[in-house]
């Protein structure tokens, strides 16, 4: 099994989470973040670092955002395959993450 970074990470791109995977596992995006199914171990220790509460296991994903296992999958595969590496450091989030917070209601 395996988490997934849904569309709420869209335009936050806050990176709390990378802090504390023991794996650096997540990739970014212009926009987001994403998690390699492949190298996740499954410890949830990103879930409770989010606060758009953007990531969830894969079982557990809404309805909503099931387009998003997907969307991981293939993204992880191309930045990967583009030699980019994970991020492990935190950085500044988006100018919009705020705004972004404030519309999901947290």
């Amino acid at each position: 099994m395996t988490h997934v970074v849904t569309s709420n990470c869209v335009d936050c791109k806050f990176t709390d989470c990378v802090l504390v995977c023991p794996v650096d596992c997540f990739y970014e995006l212009d926009r987001q973040l994403i998690i390699d199914p492949d190298e996740c171990i499954d410890c949830s220790a990103c879930v409770a670092e989010c606060p758009v509460e953007a990531i969830y296991a894969e079982d557990e994903v809404p309805d909503e955002h099931e387009a998003d296992i997907e969307f991981n999958a293939s993204e992880c595969e191309r930045v990967k395959d583009a030699n980019q590496p994970p991020i492990t450091d935190q950085k500044d989030p988006l100018p919009t993450a705020e705004d972004k917070k404030s519309s999901l209601g947290f």
